[in-house]
């Protein structure tokens, strides 16, 4: 096991930090105005979710709102704007589904750019907003999903390139006024098996072309908690670590033991592996 900590990178200001996290902030804030506004409480209970959950996920709605406003103010003329955005909830259980996911991701983004700011007061205002979306990603998983609300002692923390990845995906277009930010997309990764398990077999789906250097070998990239495992890909399936559980976010590298972003192919990924008070994965 290796650590997926993230390496400070010199290229990145702490503007472009606090715009890369008002970029996710606005996704958030459209995330939610619109769904909530498309889906009523009846939709909540006909999908069979708690008859609390809309009016929790209105509050969450409310925070990240505000925290569009806060960065907002404290970055004046250098904000970025909002985007156009397509989000793939069809129902309200979906979209309480997409929530949990883009909670966990906004969680693990703070966690990873925690190192990449070094005034006190811009600290100080991340670590809070982290601690507020940690507090939704609980909520939402276990009072909404019924899923356990922690992956172990730690969060992953994802650096910029990995969370841009997944944010891209429902990002259609920006204002061209817009800061250009030094973010890049992977390339998308799907596992196409449904149900997938620790100790189980699944197959991948991404563009193998993405590793034009000629290398044979590809490997899974697993993110758990600060560690990082590894497997061999054979014709685009691998065996899932039969330790993993709740969130886990996997990539494709090149390289059997460093995934740094010169040797990511494609990804991230994001796997959802609940389990019980005793730890056992859930069957579902």
């Amino acid at each position: 096991m290796s650590s997926p900590l993230p390496t400070r990178l010199s290229y990145f200001t702490e503007i472009d930090i606090l715009n890369f996290a008002l970029t996710l902030e606005h996704l958030e804030n459209a995330f939610y105005s619109g769904g909530l506004a498309k889906y009523s409480q009846s939709a909540f209970s006909d999908a069979g979710l708690p008859a609390t959950a809309r009016d929790y996920l209105v509050q969450v709605g409310e925070h990240e709102k505000e925290h569009v406003q806060f960065l907002t103010t404290a970055l004046g003329s250098k904000a970025t704007q909002p985007c156009t955005y397509s989000f793939p909830h069809t129902d309200a259980k979906s979209f309480a589904a997409l929530s949990q996911m883009l909670e966990g991701v906004g969680v693990s983004a703070y966690t990873g750019a925690a190192s990449l700011l070094t005034t006190k007061a811009y600290l100080t205002a991340a670590a809070s907003i982290l601690a507020t979306e940690a507090r939704h990603s609980a909520l939402i998983s276990q009072a909404i999903n019924g899923y356990t609300p922690w992956s172990g002692a730690f969060d992953v923390p994802l650096g910029v390139n990995q969370v841009y990845s997944l944010a891209a995906a429902f990002i259609t277009s920006c204002p061209s006024s817009n800061p250009t930010l030094p973010v890049k997309a992977f390339p998308s990764l799907n596992v196409t098996t449904s149900n997938p398990k620790p100790g189980s077999n699944i197959t991948l789906q991404f563009n193998a072309s993405s590793a034009a250097d000629g290398t044979s070998e590809l490997y899974m990239v697993f993110y758990t908690g600060l560690n990082t495992e590894f497997a061999k890909i054979t014709d685009k399936t691998v065996i899932i670590p039969t330790d993993l559980r709740g969130t886990v976010y996997g990539l494709v590298s090149k390289n059997a033991t460093n995934a740094i972003d010169s040797n990511i192919v494609a990804g991230p990924a994001i796997l959802q592996f609940n389990f019980d008070a005793s730890g056992n994965v859930i069957a579902e």
